[in-house]
């Protein structure tokens, strides 16, 4: 069996990686029908140095193709990963091509394999934030209605596609393939050199970048205003994805940033570094979705700078809180775990470090 599996951005990477070992150590114990697999990275995330470093990190081998699509409107980025892929998949005839999470790449290479007759598989199914503002809903969508193998971490993940008239032979409740990432990683994290002599639970962490939050300098100030004051009580670490930094340029608001007391400004980290930073963290402030997921499963607070969430799991079981873009509401719930009043979870049914190993099963049992 051929499998083409497909990362366009650096989430993807982290799913990715625990996947195409569990294909190795298939075919370490199946010699006799082995699977067949091949890499193919868009390149939607196209800093070259970083790409390499997450793939040297997780230990993912160099992708067999890189389309190299780079930066575009949704649009056009989407045909432009369509037109590349095509003649990857002509080429290569797999029987299943592997699609993760919901960035531009897994809708354009799911409704690519679906007008070429290819079966899809998509990990991370049926997650929704309800919101079609999101550019991530609507590739959940697309991607899901067009999926043959609809790979859910969770149950209700499973319920939302059973909803949208999804049957129930499609759907596969296995887990989380990026807490497998980062069950085998954790010992292997490595602290960054700014920390210099901070320790455990001794400063806050931030990731933004959704353009709910950056692209309007007002909301964007609200939610500094929020870092200011939460920074007289803690020093806070802000890994500032490149687009945040543009658009803070862009308002005016780096400066701000930058002579913020208590705010230290970094370069997106390696997986390694900021899976250390997670790790050791009194609390992290994000609008990214796979942090909410990797805080629940470190058991670590996290303030979720956004009024939805597609990962509600991390709400109901596990140490998530949703807070918007709102001011006294970051205020209150951060101030909340500094003094012990902190969100405890759990962590949520398989989410184990064992999903990529059922969805490799699974596989291999139907795709037949």
């Amino acid at each position: 069996m051929r499998v083409i599996h497909v990362a366009g951005a650096r989430p993807n990477f982290m799913k990715i990686a625990p996947l195409m070992e569990a294909v190795v150590h298939y075919n370490r114990e199946h010699t006799q029908r082995p699977m067949e697999q091949f890499l193919v990275h868009t390149g939607q995330h196209y800093d070259e140095p970083m790409s390499k470093l997450f793939f040297d990190e997780l230990g993912i081998s160099k992708p067999d193709v890189n389309l190299e699509v780079g930066s575009a409107s949704h649009a056009r980025q989407t045909a432009e990963i369509m037109k590349r892929f095509e003649p990857v998949v002509e080429q290569w005839r797999p029987d299943v091509v592997s699609v993760v999470g919901d960035v531009n790449s897994t809708a354009a290479c799911a409704m690519t394999a679906a007008k070429m007759g290819i079966r899809t598989a998509h990990v991370e199914a049926g997650l929704r934030s309800h919101d079609r503002e999101m550019p991530e809903e609507i590739n959940r969508l697309v991607t899901d209605a067009l999926s043959d193998f609809l790979f859910a971490t969770s149950r209700g993940a499973c319920e939302n596609l059973r909803r949208e008239g999804i049957p129930d032979e499609k759907i596969f409740f296995v887990g989380n393939t990026m807490i497998d990432t980062l069950m085998r990683h954790r010992e292997l994290a490595r602290r960054p050199a700014f920390l210099d002599g901070r320790s455990m639970g001794q400063f806050a962490v931030v990731t933004l970048h959704r353009p709910s939050n950056v692209d309007q300098p007002r909301v964007f100030e609200e939610i500094l205003d929020a870092f200011e004051e939460l920074g007289k009580r803690i020093p806070i670490i802000f890994s500032v994805h490149p687009r945040t930094r543009d658009m803070a340029e862009k308002f005016g608001l780096l400066e701000r940033m930058e002579r913020q007391e208590n705010l230290t400004l970094t370069d997106p980290l390696g997986y390694l570094e900021f899976l250390y930073l997670l790790a050791h963290a009194s609390f992290a402030m994000t609008d990214s979705g796979g942090i909410q997921e990797e805080t629940t499963a470190l058991g670590i607070p996290c303030l979720t700078i956004r009024e939805n969430t597609e990962r509600p799991e991390t709400v109901k079981e596990g140490t998530n809180v949703l807070v918007g873009a709102n001011h006294a509401r970051i205020v209150r719930e951060g101030e909340a775990i500094l003094e012990g009043r902190g969100k405890r979870g759990r962590i949520p049914e398989k989410w184990d470090g064992r999903a990529a190993q059922r969805i490799v099963r699974v596989l291999a049992e139907l795709a037949d």
